[in-house]
């Protein structure tokens, strides 16, 4: 009947969600709420599935290189109820992870939720959220807009480059940013200086070595470089087990630690810092050959750049025709006010547990971590997170409760890691998954309890 309300089998108003991008976090949000009966809309720029992962997306938010393999097995990078097909390589190419994930959104009904060439240009509350039931508007580029019993943001953060001025403003030959890194027979020939020590790093100086002219890497950080493959088996398989709960952090940095060494020795014979603080972990079947074979040089910093000319703080000079910055990312969300929820220079945010921001009811986070695992895994415990909020079984803490649980992580991460703004992102994944549980656990009880605060008076006015 038309005008009439969709309600859910058990007789309450069918939830109305949005979700925000057709990237692996976005369509796997929408196919957990889907099964759990909510009508869900997902909003897409471009034209394809896939987001980061689409080689050339014309969504233009994607930094996939024609090389590009995911740096975790398929094991680990599945999602837990779509395996890969048996012929797929065991680190998936950017191709292999398209496929995937366009397979997996036609086998749970989420293609034909997406709205494609749908930029949202605006999310804003539709109604007073200290007083109503949480409603959203979700406006479009084009001026049309819809409102929404929740929205999930999941456009990612690895789509706004994180420019060094000291490189791009005084360097007088090519700069580009590994965001805008495409082929490595561009740099045929040329004299190449990439500086960074992340994944990106490591992949474009392996890239671009065996034809370039000449290839510096300039680790201005410590790093260890994990290796993918010990005694022929993905070195994950050895690592994932030391996650549980029971096994303490010490062992864990050990085990790795020796794997690493029984690899590839100390990190310094090849040049690199000794690391003097926790880092997020770098992989690479290939680097430290390269090395080995001088295909690649390590630098520890850059002193000054004159022209072309780049002074290393070893005081080395060398000429160089490119330098590739791969430099990092901002966490960029055009379409959310300042207001709603602000992020800093370095990445900083109030986000509870990654996902909610307080003050804020309704609106959802995923995938806003840099983690120990595969993204997938992550994706999928947060969406079930999220999902059991939006269906009104857990209750989220106090605004006040949710700050204080927000700074006392964010404590936590400066005393552990080295600042930058990758770690402000940073979430061991064992320590993470426990925390979910937990909170999940006490957001439930709430219900349970009745003491459901600001949330209870919401339900019992809608």
């Amino acid at each position: 009947m038309a005008g009439a309300i969709e309600r859910a089998p058990g007789g309450a108003p069918r939830k109305r969600v949005a979700v925000i991008g057709a990237g692996a976090a976005g369509i796997c949000m929408a196919k957990y709420l889907l099964e759990d009966g909510v009508d869900v809309t997902v909003f897409e720029m471009g034209s394809n599935i896939g987001g980061q992962w689409v080689y050339e997306n014309d969504s233009g938010r994607s930094p996939a290189y024609k090389t590009l393999h995911i740096n975790s097995p398929k094991s680990l990078t599945r999602f837990s109820d779509f395996p890969f097909p048996e012929d797929v390589q065991t680190f998936p190419s950017h191709e292999d992870m398209w496929l995937y994930l366009e397979n997996y959104a036609e086998r749970f009904g989420v293609r034909e939720r997406i709205r494609f060439q749908s930029e949202v240009s605006s999310v804003t509350p539709a109604s007073d959220l200290r007083l109503e039931p949480p409603r959203w508007r979700v406006e479009l580029k084009d001026g049309s807009s819809d409102e929404f019993d929740a929205v999930v943001c999941a456009t990612g953060h690895l789509v706004h480059p994180k420019h060094a001025p000291e490189l791009r403003d005084t360097f007088a030959g090519e700069y580009l940013h590994s965001f805008n890194y495409r082929d490595p027979a561009d740099f045929s020939h040329k004299r190449v200086c990439v500086v960074g020590v992340g994944n990106s790093a490591m992949d474009i100086a392996s890239d671009i070595c065996v034809t370039a002219d000449r290839t510096v890497l300039v680790a201005r950080t410590g790093v260890i470089v994990v290796p993918k493959l010990l005694m022929g088996v993905c070195v994950t398989d050895y690592l994932v087990h030391l996650y549980d709960p029971w096994v303490p952090a010490r062992v864990r940095k050990w085990v790795g630690g020796f794997i690493t060494w029984l690899a590839h020795g100390k990190m310094e014979q090849y040049g690199f810092k000794p690391v003097t603080k926790a880092t997020h972990g770098t992989t690479s079947a290939t680097i430290i050959t390269h090395i080995k074979y001088s295909r690649i040089k390590v630098m520890q910093g850059i002193d000054r750049i004159e022209g072309q000319k780049i002074h290393f703080v070893d005081g080395a000079t060398e000429e160089f025709d490119t330098i590739i910055g791969a430099t990092g990312y901002l966490v960029d969300l055009p379409y959310i006010s300042e207001d709603i929820l602000k992020v800093d220079e370095t990445n900083k945010m109030d986000l509870y547990k990654k996902m909610a921001a307080p003050a804020a009811p309704g609106l959802w986070f995923i995938g806003m971590l840099n983690s120990t695992t595969a993204q997938n895994a992550i994706f999928e415990r947060q969406a079930q997170w999220i999902t059991e909020f939006i269906q009104n079984r857990a209750v989220l803490p106090t605004d006040d409760e949710m700050r204080a649980d927000i700074e006392a992580k964010r404590r936590y991460i400066e005393g552990k890691y080295v600042e930058s703004s990758r770690h402000a992102l940073e979430e061991e994944h064992g320590t993470y998954f426990v925390e979910l549980r937990k909170s999940l656990h006490e957001a439930r009880k709430r219900v349970q309890s009745g003491d459901r605060g600001r949330n209870l008076e919401l339900s019992r006015s809608a």
